[in-house]
């Protein structure tokens, strides 16, 4: 980016800020605003962004934001508070999330004609969702804080457990990785998330033990706990990524060992990485719409709609009513779990990441092409429609909830009323 983009995006940073409290009380979201400004000043509207998709400076936005955000919200995950409250989450990602990734890909089988890891690494990167776009609903007191605290967990979890998927659907993609056996690509995926795991959870406890202990001994400036925060998360990517391990695996797995240990200490540490991580989510919105969703303006087709719709209203509805079967809870909670489920800056990190994994053996590939347009489209979609119905869409279950609030409901039934909710990503957009 040249100096003049640079200053074009800050000042419109600057400006929706000033304005950010007025946007949280309209049907008009943020990652909205964002994409839309990209939009603008991108090849679709007045060409002014100078930046190309394949560039290092588009693989570090996506990889520091993706790596932030992932740490950020493993840090504030209190497992021991979770486990009082897991079993409609559980259900939702244990068994929702493989049944979506699963008919995310039985669709794009049958909508296009591409390898089947193609088509789950379409649904894989489709598969998280973001509670931001959806803000209304899990901030809405009329929603039941059961129903609520289930969506915000989903949503900061899911990320983390799609990508060992997401790593192993972009080796299967790539053209020049070789995998000539099952083993060969099983031995690469166990190393991938092997050594993340591994890697992630030394540097997150070493780093956690040292903070809690100069912590504590009052060694330790308040303004180097911030940096330390964003050492451990840069250590922990850095070291993954040469090691041959994932190093988005080893940021959240290294965020949850740090958070474990160090939360205490370590409160209000993590609000400069948050702050910062929320600075490119903000900037990566508009490289989206700028560079992303411009030039898929003119790609679509009727099987493009047709994923993204039905990935939307079908593959994830589905997925969590199958999840929950046997859960008690009535329809239309069901429902209305199924349809918030918004995709958004999950998916479009995993996109852009998914470029720099496969672009070797598949630049210019339609087969490329395909994975950036189905998630441009389903992801731009999303954004719109789920922004826009959160409020209503709340609402309305509100008012259907507030005529059985005395009927002994697995709705209302939570164990534990502290359950400490994970960051809603996005939530100052």
């Amino acid at each position: 980016m040249s100096t003049t983009d640079v200053a074009l995006v800050a000042g419109f940073v600057i400006a929706f800020g000033l304005v950010s409290r007025k946007v949280e009380h309209s049907p008009i979201t943020g990652p909205m605003i964002f994409v839309g400004f990209g939009l603008a000043i991108g090849t679709a509207g007045f060409d002014i962004l100078d930046l190309d998709l394949a560039s290092s400076g588009v693989e570090l936005l996506a990889e520091a934001t993706l790596g932030l955000l992932l740490f950020t919200d493993a840090t504030r995950i209190d497992v021991a508070r979770l486990r009082n409250e897991v079993t409609l989450p559980t259900r939702m990602l244990v068994v929702g999330l493989p049944l979506a990734i699963a008919a995310g890909t039985a669709l794009g089988v049958l909508l296009f004609d591409v390898p089947v890891a193609i088509a789950a690494l379409i649904a894989a990167i489709l598969a998280p969702t973001d509670a931001a776009l959806g803000e209304a609903v899990v901030t809405s007191e009329s929603v039941p804080l059961r129903i609520r605290e289930s969506l915000n967990i989903e949503s900061g979890l899911n990320d983390g457990i799609a990508l060992p998927a997401v790593t192993v659907f972009i080796a299967l993609a790539a053209e020049d990785e070789g995998f000539s056996t099952a083993t060969s690509w099983l031995r690469f995926a166990g190393e991938q998330i092997g050594y993340g795991i591994l890697i992630g959870l030394a540097i997150g406890c070493v780093g956690g033990l040292a903070v809690r202990g100069a912590s504590r001994r009052n060694m330790m400036a308040g303004v180097y706990r911030q940096l330390a925060v964003l050492g451990i998360a840069i250590a922990a990517f850095s070291v993954a990524t040469e090691a041959g391990g994932n190093g988005f695996i080893a940021t959240f797995v290294g965020g949850l060992a740090f958070g474990s240990i160090a939360r205490v200490e370590c409160a209000y540490a993590a609000n400069f990485t948050d702050d910062l991580a929320h600075l490119l989510a903000m900037v990566s919105f508009i490289v989206f719409g700028a560079i992303v969703v411009g030039p898929s303006l003119d790609q679509v087709d009727w099987r493009v709609a047709l994923y993204a719709v039905g990935s939307l209203l079908l593959v994830r509805p589905l997925a969590i009513a199958v999840s929950l079967l046997g859960s008690h809870l009535k329809w239309p909670t069901v429902a209305f779990l199924g349809w918030f489920g918004p995709r958004g800056l999950a998916s479009i990190l995993f996109g852009i990441v998914a470029l720099e994994g496969i672009e070797a053996g598949a630049r210019g590939s339609a087969d490329f092409d395909l994975v950036f347009v189905v998630m441009s489209w389903t992801v731009l979609l999303s954004i719109v429609v789920h922004g826009i119905s959160a409020g209503p869409g709340a609402d309305a279950y509100g008012r259907w909830w507030s005529g059985r609030q005395d009927d002994p409901m697995m709705e209302s039934m939570v164990e534990n009323q502290e359950v400490t909710p994970t960051r809603r990503r996005g939530q100052r957009l």
